[in-house]
């Protein structure tokens, strides 16, 4: 479609409901995107994650697309992200909690057929204690720590955990992973350094399958791969690796309505602190998005808007709802109350907004707030 019919559209349906921002999310784009990584995967077998409400942007909306697409893996972080999801899946999907379980939370997670990925021997001992209280083996992933001191079981573990398998514990393991720390960078030596550890622990715990790859690691080629790969921020638009074009699609777009123009004359203090002070007379537009929005504070002078492909700085502080930009490049009247300007979308990357504010994509992405008018296509 048109980017100015559906900007139209958007400023329409916007205005209509009250809406302050539009936040568009092509579902078609996401399903191009998983479809993309499972070709360069194939035969192994693409996952998802969707921890964090797919990234920010609906779980259930994005699980089922990707269901439709052939996924039939996904991936939350807690486990009160797996009991909202798990209604929306058909019983062929697989849920898996990447953080494992909170002492209290395993007979839930048992009776919802949700599978915990085990990060400690104090995991392991509470969810093989469920099994036996209900009789039956439990299904598991086993997360192994391979350098990145986040999450897994740490080498000094590793040697209980052998002997608590061989004797024979009712925990079925479905596979054994580990995470990348550096996949986005093609030439970290961590890459390197992790796939040797994952391959000792193989050799270690053997016979199991292995789940290694996310985003970045789809990337790196068939060594990292395992049998089943776990993409996240690449399934959104996000750029797997540092550097180059970015091979996906975008996915979202946001558009964020103006509540006010003004014009100042020179020497006028913005926002607060007045820590912004105009050079010269200068015409301004507030718009309703701010820090509570997904806008971090940290864009005050360095980020920036679009209006039909001209970039309309960000000046002064970034406020909790809302945001002031110089719209002085602009002709006279082409803003005013209820026009929207463009945040994401062709003229500004999830990466272009993360650079300006000096963090990363799944920052930004992550914390869009729950104040837009949401648009799934």
């Amino acid at each position: 479609m048109d980017s100015d019919i559906l900007v139209s559209r958007r400023r329409t349906a916007t205005i209509t409901q009250g809406a302050t921002g539009y936040l568009t999310i092509d579902l078609a784009a996401l399903g191009r995107n998983y479809s993309k990584l499972a070709s360069m995967l194939a035969p192994v077998r693409a996952g998802a994650v969707v921890k964090a409400d797919a990234y920010g942007l609906g779980a259930e909306r994005v699980a089922q697309t990707l269901y439709d697409q052939g996924c039939r893996h996904f991936f939350v972080a807690q486990f009160v992200e797996a009991v909202r999801l798990r209604p929306a899946l058909a019983k062929a999907a697989q849920i898996f909690v990447l953080n494992g379980l909170q002492p209290g939370s395993e007979l839930a997670c048992a009776e919802s057929g949700i599978v915990p990925v085990l990060n400690s021997l104090a995991q392991w001992r509470q969810w093989s204690e469920t099994a036996r209280r209900l009789k039956r083996s439990l299904p598991a992933v086993l997360q192994f720590d391979t350098g990145m001191s986040r999450l897994g079981f740490p080498e000094e573990e590793r040697a209980e955990l052998a002997a608590a398998i061989r004797d024979g514990a009712n925990v079925e393991i479905l596979f054994i992973m580990s995470h990348l720390a550096c996949a986005d960078d093609l030439e970290s030596s961590q890459n390197g350094e992790q796939i040797a550890e994952m391959a000792r622990i193989a050799d270690e715990f053997p016979g199991f399958d292995i789940s290694f790859a996310n985003s970045g690691g789809v990337f790196l080629g068939d060594a990292y791969h395992g049998v089943l790969a776990r993409p996240g921020i690449a399934l959104y638009g996000g750029a797997p690796n540092a550097g180059g074009k970015n091979p996906m699609e975008p996915v979202l777009r946001l558009d964020v309505a103006v509540v006010q123009t003004r014009t100042v004359p020179s020497g006028t203090k913005i926002g607060y602190g007045g820590a912004y002070v105009t050079r010269s007379q200068t015409r301004l537009a507030t718009i309703a998005a701010g820090y509570a929005d997904g806008l971090p504070r940290s864009l005050g002078d360095r980020g920036a808007v679009y209006h039909k492909g001209t970039r309309l700085p960000i000046v002064g502080r970034v406020s909790m709802d809302s945001a002031t930009v110089d719209i002085t490049a602009l002709p006279e009247g082409a803003l005013s109350l209820g026009s929207l300007v463009e945040v994401l979308g062709p003229n500004q990357t999830l990466e272009d907004v993360a650079g300006d504010a000096g963090t990363i994509s799944y920052e930004i992405l992550t914390g869009l707030g729950d104040r837009y008018d949401r648009h799934y296509c």
